[in-house]
C-alpha cells in the first residue's frame, strides 16, 4: 500500500472529522467562578459536549439530567452530594432522571469534560424547574457571548 491509499477514504460516503481548535472557542462565563467551553452542539436540540470550569469552592446545586450524560474529570475534583470524590481521570456515568449537586473540591480549578445528551434542569426546594440547559440555550448562549466580545462564532452544530 502506498502513501496515496493509506490516507485515501475508504469509500465516498466518508464523513470527515471536524476538529475544533482550543484557541478558537472562549470560555464562556455562566456565574461567579463557573465557565463553559462549547465543543459540539447536537442537531434537533439533542444534547451538547463542552468542557465545565469551576472555581475551588464553586457548588452545581440540585439538578435533573433528562438524558444520560458521560463525565471525565481533566483536572481538580469535585465532591459529590452523597460524600464521592471524583479525582483527575475518573468518570461518571449518569443515567437520565439522575438528580444530584456537587461541589469543586481541592485548591486547583476543576475542568471536566462533560457529554450531555438531552437537558440539565436545575430544581428548587419544590421540585419545580428554575432554570433549563439544553443544546438551543447552550448555542444561544454561546453566539450571544461572542456576538458581544466580538470574536468569530465557529459552527459547533454537528
Amino acid at each position: 500500500m502506498n502513501q496515496t491509499e493509506r490516507h485515501a477514504a475508504p469509500n465516498a460516503n466518508n464523513h470527515p472529522a471536524r476538529i475544533t481548535e482550543d484557541r478558537a472557542v472562549p470560555w464562556i462565563p455562566l456565574g461567579e467562578g463557573k465557565a463553559f467551553k462549547p465543543l459540539r452542539f447536537f442537531s434537533d436540540n439533542r444534547g451538547f459536549v463542552e468542557l465545565l470550569r469551576l472555581d475551588p469552592g464553586v457548588e452545581i446545586c440540585w439538578h435533573r439530567h433528562t438524558g444520560e450524560v458521560h463525565a471525565i474529570n481533566l483536572e481538580g475534583a469535585r465532591e459529590l452530594h452523597s460524600g464521592e470524590r471524583v479525582d483527575i481521570g475518573d468518570y461518571v456515568f449518569e443515567p437520565a432522571g439522575n438528580i444530584d449537586r456537587w461541589v469543586a473540591v481541592g485548591d486547583t480549578p476543576l475542568i471536566v469534560h462533560v457529554v450531555v445528551m438531552g437537558a440539565v434542569e436545575y430544581v428548587g426546594a419544590n421540585g419545580e424547574i428554575e432554570a433549563r440547559f439544553d443544546s438551543n440555550k447552550m448555542h444561544e448562549l454561546y453566539r450571544d457571548y461572542c456576538t458581544e466580545a466580538g470574536i468569530d462564532i465557529v459552527d459547533l452544530v454537528d
